[in-house]
């Protein structure tokens, strides 16, 4: 069907019919989307669902309440093979294309209430284990891959600081040169898993004389390594199932087979990979507001009110549309992105709208459940206010919204703009 549709936009641009579609073969291909779904990827998402619904979840309310992580949910989702689904088969994945893993992770979301758990595993997998995976030397993936797809090791990006967060080229942290290796000190905060991990992508200023661009290099830190300290522990709003953390590198020594890439390589190292993060970070996020909008439209059939069920009423049905709609809308992006992935594409530019349309249509998705719910909504036995406590990070983390914003109209050409 693909390759019938590009061979009639070619023949309609012969014509002069189709005269603003470019007519180079690859150009053409761009306007040839196919992400259909596979029987086997099918079969997948049907697995994963129903692995997410009777093993991860049931200490939902535990682990919000205390801040930790479900040690019990990542071990059996490590079994499962969710740590690795995007890691190759010889380093301990499931070697899953970018879109079949975009479809295992909606799944993941969909069948599993506790999102806590589910950023801390998405977070494992796509800001530390996708660096190793698209960077590492053989012998680095080779070391860490295999421990962190089996859950053994823990997985963290160690980006941000206290004055540096997302002008990522203000970094304070430095590693010095010290014979063959280097010495790393400085603080990192925010850190998402930072207070369990045993590993960091850390990002350190490594040159005082280079170009901004050039001055930065990433480092694969063991927690265990000396000098290394989990300083304080972050309590937050939502998502308290994946503790945050803050870390100080003293005098850390690194070995060269540590680096991360070549050095001076960090700034782009970091914008190459970051797309993987915001596009494929978000996949459990479609999950869960295919999960919101069932148990809306199951408590609108079921609630009465005035001897009609509250679903009857065009104010309830309309918001329930307005749902699907952005369920609709996130879903289709999820997909183009993960076809982009797939076939090799950059995807700056769908990266920071699958970013805008998920998080903040989960969050919008989230607060109508809590309206749609009334008082019931609103207390904590229900578990729908920590969904909104939960959302309500997805515009912050790995970008703002405003970020995010202006990263898109960058790449619109806008004169000014950023």
């Amino acid at each position: 069907m693909t390759d019938m549709l590009c061979m009639w936009v070619a023949r309609r641009h012969m014509r002069g019919i189709v005269r603003h579609v470019p007519i180079a073969a690859h150009a053409l291909r761009r306007y040839c989307v196919d992400f259909a779904i596979s029987p086997r990827q099918r079969e997948l998402c049907a697995e994963t669902v129903r692995f997410a619904r009777q093993e991860l979840g049931g200490r939902t309310d535990e682990s919000d309440r205390s801040g930790s992580l479900d040690t019990e949910g990542w071990r059996k989702a490590a079994e499962f093979g969710a740590l690795g689904w995007p890691v190759p088969r010889e380093h301990g994945g499931s070697g899953f294309d970018p879109l079949t893993s975009a479809l295992a992770f909606e799944a993941l979301g969909y069948g599993c209430s506790n999102n806590g758990l589910l950023f801390a595993i998405n977070n494992h997998v796509w800001a530390c284990a996708i660096y190793l995976v698209k960077h590492g030397t053989e012998r680095q993936k080779a070391r860490w891959l295999p421990e962190l797809c089996r859950g053994a090791v823990v997985g963290a990006h160690a980006l941000t600081e206290p004055q540096a967060g997302s002008d990522m080229l203000a970094l304070a942290a430095t590693a010095h040169r010290d014979g063959s290796g280097w010495v790393l000190n400085g603080t990192k905060t925010f850190i998402s898993n930072g207070s369990c991990a045993d590993l960091f992508v850390t990002f350190a200023r490594t040159s005082e004389s280079e170009g901004p661009e050039r001055a930065l290099s990433a480092f694969l830190v063991p927690a265990d390594a000396p000098g290394v300290r989990v300083t304080r522990e972050l309590e937050k709003a939502g998502l308290r199932g994946a503790p945050m953390g803050e870390i100080q590198f003293s005098d850390v020594r690194l070995d060269a087979d540590q680096l991360l890439g070549r050095e001076g390589a960090g700034y782009q190292i970091f914008t190459s990979t970051i797309e993987w993060e915001r596009g494929f970070l978000f996949a459990s996020g479609v999950g869960t507001m295919r999960r919101l909008l069932e148990t809306c439209v199951e408590h609108a059939a079921k609630r009465e009110q005035f001897d009609r069920p509250i679903g009857s009423f065009q104010a309830v049905s309309h918001t329930l549309a307005d749902m699907r709609i952005r369920l609709e809308l996130a879903q289709l992006t999820l997909y183009k992105f993960g076809w982009l992935k797939r076939e090799g594409r950059l995807a700056m530019l769908e990266s920071s709208i699958l970013k805008l349309v998920v998080s903040e249509g989960l969050l919008e998705t989230a607060l109508e459940a809590v309206q749609l719910h009334g008082a019931r909504g609103y207390l904590t036995e229900g578990g729908i206010e920590r969904e909104v406590r939960d959302a309500l990070a997805g515009t912050i983390y790995g970008g703002t919204s405003q970020i995010q914003r202006s990263i898109i109209a960058s790449l619109l050409g806008l004169p000014g703009a950023p």
